[in-house]
Order: structure tokens, then sequence, then C-alpha cells
């Protein structure tokens, strides 16, 4: 493996970073020290370092287009990327001379590293999957472009008040982006309903770890064709006269608009299409000037849609070949179902995408088109595969009927791509027998499993140094881009040396969040205590509200004298804000957190902390530190989950289901090193067949019965016995995620978690089996899989090029 900081200076010579850093301060940000406020002197920095990033994406541009290669190419609605400075100065192997630098220059690289804005563009886990894989494309060489949206707001800024809640924007880009490069002569027009719209491309650079690929994540914003109207200008109507700029801009204000009503429907649709139709158009641009013609697209290009969001590209690449390239219908077809494929990240029917033919004929009308004739020739061929079997075909179809008929984008993505993967083994199984089986049965080759992974550079590197300094004197630095090498720990498991030394390399990352929570909320945190952490977005089937209701029994296990460990419970993480329960979960953790805290019993036992508006930079400081990470999701609800693979291979011990990817954890981590409780996927769906009812479980559940009895007087709403009546009443008479079926099971696993916390030794080694056991869950073993077994994409290495600029 390349050294990044010798790789980063074998092939071009820079000036020292603190000159580059002082030069960049005077002619791109027209300061004097004197006046430069922190911010400057973070974009400074980071303007020095993208000149070193520079060469190798000029290197990259033009290696590719030298060779013609094979590229992946990846279609997503949201990239959770992170912040960029650290972790370019991570995969350069710049870390040491940018805090040499800061020292020279009298300033502290971790205070600027925290100005960066956190970019807008994704809400949980699926675009932080699509940030993890491109950064892992670029370390494993892979010729790749991602392709999004540049949201000029993020889904929204989170703030936490006695009320819950409340959403404020999230002005990313208010102090502009030194990372992305604005390329104004790739515009494509987009026409939606009776309205055209111009992308205009953004390009961000994502750099290889150990290597020179530097790979393009191009987004797109949108503009309208004229600025102004100059003649509703003259005629003095000003509000006219910019009003087709708006609307234009709109398609990129917000990520994800609350689709609830009409008017949000229609933009995330618009969305789609925007974005989907600029990227495929740009392709058709590097076709034609690679020489190549429309019928070579899918030689080129391996299209991968993540989720249904880009799933529109089915129609829209049949549109552009044969209105646009003028390919007949069969050859088009040919191409399109060659280049495309598909993962889907959902197990809940409602998640999958449908819209409305009466919008879609207002909006896209010839896409629409396009896919009745698709839905006319698949169910040709479906009636002579399945004669007689009316109910198959219309589950296979393109179109649901009814009052309101939908066209069906998840079908529409398998019709029209030539594999669909699931991103656990339980999720493709599932997908398999139910959400997809149809489709599965028809054609079972087209189906596949990749398990989701997560970048080991950012989650371990960047965001737990301390734990990758001892990784590196104990088994070599191998690991830093093969995972697989972490079970060379298998030797230390019974050095009790190396298990003090892994326990405070544990104890001071929970110092760092232990400073930053008091800094940020005014709470102080025993960091002798168990670290409990559920951080993810808050959804019911993710069940935050089962480890609430468990707070509040170990809250009146204290009272009532018994002897726990202490423990510190830490939730985190976004509800949508149409999303009624999510939100009323929120409100009940903090009313809980409210109590215990101020409750002098509960001093040095139990603490309960919200932390407001989740993030990657906030994920950074909680995934090294946590002890117990929750993994609670109903069986057979979550598609995978990568929060539980940043927080395994970062030393925590798991409690949860059998769900996602939690399966896979625990046969590789061994099972006696996770806490399992609950249901199976199959018991679950036994239980809504037979008629599922939550009062027999609570009957004969006097704890938990205690638990809702108080929540239900009002203890944790200030004697409001309104407030939570929802949740409840949701929990005792519906319960669709069968919380209570679980619970009893989940009290017991949360005591083995107590019994062994008190047992050091053992919950060292149970920690470092966790580590050591994760390294199947890299991005890099994914990204590998799917170039192999779906893309047929090769890698190739990027060499430095003779330039003008070797000395600048």
């Amino acid at each position: 493996m390349a050294d990044p900081s010798s790789m980063s200076r074998s092939c071009f010579i820079h000036r020292p970073l603190a000159e580059d850093m002082q030069r960049h301060l005077f002619f791109s940000q027209a300061k004097a020290p004197s006046l430069a406020t922190r911010h400057d002197h973070y974009r400074s920095l980071a303007l020095a370092v993208r000149d070193r990033l520079l060469h190798n994406w000029v290197d990259t541009a033009e290696t590719y287009t030298r060779a013609q290669v094979r590229t992946a190419v990846y279609l997503s609605a949201e990239y959770l990327l992170g912040p960029h400075l650290d972790n370019n100065l991570v995969n350069l192997g710049l870390r040491q001379e940018a805090e040499d630098a800061c020292a020279q220059l009298g300033l502290d690289l971790e205070k600027l590293i925290d100005e960066e804005p956190e970019p807008g563009l994704g809400n949980g886990g699926l675009g932080r999957l699509a940030a993890c894989f491109q950064e892992s494309m670029a370390t494993l060489e892979l010729p790749a472009i991602g392709y999004g949206i540049r949201y000029e707001f993020g889904i929204f800024r989170q703030q936490i008040t006695s009320r819950g809640q409340q959403e404020i924007t999230d002005a990313w880009l208010a102090q502009g982006n030194p990372w992305e490069v604005i390329r104004p002569e790739w515009s494509y027009p987009v026409t939606i309903g009776q309205h055209t719209v111009i992308g205009v491309a953004y390009d961000t650079p994502i750099l290889g770890y150990g290597v020179r690929t530097a790979n393009t994540l191009r987004l797109w914003a949108a503009a309208a064709p004229e600025a102004l109207d100059f003649a509703s200008f003259n005629a003095g109507d000003y509000t006219k006269a910019v009003l087709h700029k708006m609307q234009s801009e709109t398609l990129s204000k917000v990520l994800y608009p609350n689709d609830e009503m009409e008017q949000g429907k229609r933009l995330r649709l618009s969305q789609q299409i925007f974005f989907v139709s600029c990227s495929l158009q740009d392709m058709f641009r590097i076709l034609k000037g690679q020489g190549l013609p429309a019928t070579a697209f899918h030689t080129k290009f391996a299209v991968q849609l993540n989720d249904t969001h880009p799933a529109i590209a089915v129609a829209e690449l049949m549109r552009l070949l044969l209105d646009e390239h003028h390919l007949d219908w069969e050859t088009a077809w040919g191409v399109t179902t060659a280049s495309l494929s598909y993962t889907n990240h959902t197990l809940l029917p409602e998640a999958l995408e449908t819209w409305g033919v009466e919008l879609f004929e207002q909006l896209l009308p010839r896409h629409l088109q396009i896919i009745y004739e698709i839905n006319a020739r698949f169910l040709r061929m479906a009636r002579i595969k399945y004669p007689g079997q009316p109910e198959k075909l219309a589950r296979l179809s393109l179109i649901q009927e009814g009052p309101q008929r939908k066209v069906r984008m998840a079908n529409l993505a398998v019709v029209g791509c030539h594999q669909t993967n699931g991103v656990a083994e339980l999720h493709s199984d599932l997908l398999r027998r139910h959400v997809l089986a149809d489709f599965a049965e028809l054609w079972p080759d087209r189906f596949t499993n990749v398990t989701n992974g997560v970048t080991p550079r950012r989650w371990m590197l960047v965001s737990n140094p301390g734990l990758a300094s001892l990784l590196d004197e104990v088994i070599g630095s191998q690991w830093r881009r093969d995972l697989t090498h972490l079970q060379d720990l298998s030797g230390h498991m019974e050095d009790p040396g190396f298990l003090a030394r892994w326990m405070q390399v544990r104890d001071a990352s929970k110092q760092r969040l232990v400073h930053h929570i008091h800094q940020s909320q005014g709470l102080l945190l025993d960091p002798a205590s168990i670290f409990d952490v559920q951080v993810k977005r808050i959804h019911e089937y993710k069940r935050q509200h089962l480890a609430a209701l468990h707070v509040v029994e170990r809250y009146l296990r204290l009272r009532n004298g018994e002897d726990l460990p202490p423990r510190t419970v830490i939730f985190g993480g976004k509800a949508a804000p149409g999303y009624a329960m999510a939100k009323l979960i929120i409100r009940l953790i903090i009313g809980i957190a409210e109590i215990v805290n101020m409750d002098p019993a509960m001093e040095g036992r139990l603490r309960v902390v919200f932390v407001p508006n989740f993030s990657v930079s906030l994920g950074q400081k909680i995934y090294p530190a946590v002890d117990l990470s929750e993994q609670i999701s109903t069986a057979g609800k979550e598609a995978s989950g990568t929060g539980n693979m940043k927080m395994a291979l970062n030393g925590a011990l798991t409690i949860g289901t059998l769900d996602g990817a939690n399966v896979e954890i625990r046969d590789r981590v061994g099972a006696e090193n996770f806490f399992l409780f609950g249901h199976t996927a199959e018991q679950v769906q036994e239980f809504d067949q037979m008629g599922y009812h939550p009062m027999p479980w609570i009957e004969k559940d006097p704890v938990v019965r205690a638990a809702i009895e108080l929540i239900g007087a009002g203890h944790f709403s200030e004697g409001d016995r309104d407030l939570f009546h929802p949740l409840l009443a949701n929990l005792t008479s519906h319960d669709p995620f069968k919380v209570m079926a679980d619970i009893g099971g989940y009290r017991l696993a949360q005591e083995q978690v107590d019994a062994c916390w008190q047992d050091p030794t053992r919950w060292a080694r149970m920690s470092v089996a966790n580590t050591m056991g994760c390294g199947f869950f890299s991005s890099d073993r994914s990204i590998q899989e799917y170039a192999e077994r779906i893309w047929n994409v090769q890698p190739i290495a990027v060499e430095a090029t003779t330039n003008a600029f070797q000395k600048a």
C-alpha cells in the first residue's frame, strides 16, 4: 500500500502548507491575519488542501478519458457526505503537516475542522451509504461518478426544546463551499409539465485513500433558462419578472419536501426527473466526446439506482434513446436494461414510492406513455408465463389500479434493470420471498444480495484516531485498506496489557463526548457509566419508544431501591416534520430526561440525553464512545442499518433483534458477544396473520404496565395526561411494531448487559471481539462485490501527468 503522505508529494512540489494558507488568506479571502476570522482561516486551509487534491482530480479525469474506461455511475437523491477537510487530510496523508502548519500560524487545527459546515445533502442511512460508497470506489481505483442534487438547504436543522423537535432552515451554503467547482458549460434543459428548467453542474472531488484516484461527485443546481423576464420588468411587474427564476430554483432548494400535500408530491417528482435527466444527458455528452454511439451506452456506463428515487431513469433513458437518438424500441430496451441496476432499501410496502397517474400525466406525459408501453409489453410476456392468474398480473403491473391509479416505481425499477439487490442477507431473502416475490419467481437470476458496509477511513481513522493508532501499533496499518486484517487481533484477546490499553482508548473517546455534551448542552455525564446509545432516524419501526419504556422501567427500579450499574442513555435523530408519532416519541424522551436528570435519587445512577441535530460530524464524536449499541428494530423491518456497523467496528457491544445486518454482525462477532432478544421476522409475520393484540402481553407484564401507567399519569409531561395519549393508545390497542411482544425479552437482555458490565475484563474482550469480527462490514468489500458481480467495472491506476503546475 502506498503511504498517503509520500504519495501526495511524490509528483508535485508545493510550497509549505502554512505558506499556502497565508497566500489563500490574502489572494482568496482578501484578508490580513489581524482581520481574519476563524472561518477565514478554515477556508484558507481548505483551499490549500484543495490545491493538492486538484492534481489527483485532473489526472484522474485525464486517465479515464484516455483509456475510455467503463464507468460505474451512482444515481442517488442523497449524499450525506460529512465535512470534507479532515477526511481529505487523512486520505492525502497531510494530517500531521496540517497540525504543524496550524501550530506555526498560531491556529488550532481541531477548531478549524469544526468550522466546516456539514453539506446538507442527505437525511440518514441511505445518503451516508452513498457517501461511503463514493469514497470506497475511489480507494479501490474504480472509474466512477456520482450524481445527485445540490440542495441549497438541507432537510432541516433540529432544535430540541421542552416542546420537542423544532425545525429550522439548514443554510449550509451560506458561507460558500470551498470544495466544489461550478461547471456552467455542462448545463442541460429538463422539461417538466409546461416549464423548462436548466440543470447546472457543481463538481466535488472524492479522494481515495493511499491512491491518486479522485472521482467526481456531480450535483445539479436548478436555474431558469432566462433569469429575468425583461418584458414584465419593463412593464413594472417586478414580481412576474423573476417568477420563473424562483420557480425553477425551487427544484434544488430543499432536500425532501413534505410530500403529504399535493404541492410536495409535485416538487418531489420534479426533483427526481430533474437530476436523473441531467445525469443521463451528461452521460450521453461523455459518450459523444469519446466518439461512441448511443448503442454503446451500456458498454460505457453501469448505472446504479440507489432506491426508487432515481427509478424514473428507466423511462428517461428510453425517452432519450427513442426520441433524441432515434433507436428502435427493442434496441433501446436492450441498452436500458443492460445499463441499469437497482438497489432496494426498504421492506416497508408504504415506503415503495408510487405516484398518481394524474400527476404523472401533468408533469411527465411522454414518460407516462413510455411506462404504459413498457407495462403492456411486460404483461404480455407475463401472461404467457402465468396464464389464468389475473391476481399475479395485477401485482406485477407497473400500474396500480384502483380509485386513484398509481405508477409503482419499484416495479418499474425491477422490470427496467438487469439486477436488483437487497442490502443484507435477511433483507434480500425477505425481498425474494415477500416484497418482490412475484418478480423473484419470474426472474430468479436477477436478484442478489450485497450487504452494506462503511468506510474505515471516515469511521475509524478520522473519528477514532486513538483506536487507529493502537491498531497500527499492534497489527500494522494494512487494515486501513483491508479490514479483514482486524482478525489479526485474535492473538491479543488474552493479553491484559493490550486489553487495558484498549479500554484506555475507549475511555478517552467517552471523555471527548462528555466534554462535547457539557459544552453544547450543559449536562455533565459520568464517563464511567455504561454509554447506552441509540442514534438514528426517529421512526416507529426503529423503536426508540421501546428503549424509552425501558428507561422508565429502570427509573422505577432505581427508585424502589434496586442496585443497578450506572447508565447514561443517549438518543439522537430527526423525525420527518410531518410524522406526528415520531415527533411524539422525541417529546417523550425529552420528558423522561427532564425528570430523570433533575431527580437527586438518580445522581450517579441514571442519566438520559437527547443530542439535537444528529449528523455525520456528531456521529464521529458519538460512535467511538458507545458501550452499548441499540439496534432494536422490529425483525423484518430494517433493510440493513449501517450505524450498527459503525458502533460495533469501534468496539461497541450490540443489543438487538435478528433484523437487517444485525444477523450478519452477530454471526461474525460471535453470539456470545451480542445481546440478542426479540421475535424473529417469521414470528412477527405469524403475529400479523393470526391477529396480533398487545393487551395480553401487557396484562402478564406488571413491569411495563407500571411504566405505561406512569407515563399516562403525566409524570413526564408536567401533569398533562393527554400529551402522550396517542402514543400509549397506539401501543396498547394496536402496537404495529410489536413493542409489547418484545419488551420482556429486551428487559432480560438488558439485565445481561448489566451483569457483563460488572466484569471489566469480560467486557473488554467482548469489545475487542466486536471490532475484530466486523472487518466484513467495510464499504470496500461492498463496492468490490458490486464491481465484480453487477457492474463489471475494472480498477485502473491513475498516473501523474507532467504539467506546468507541478511547481505551483
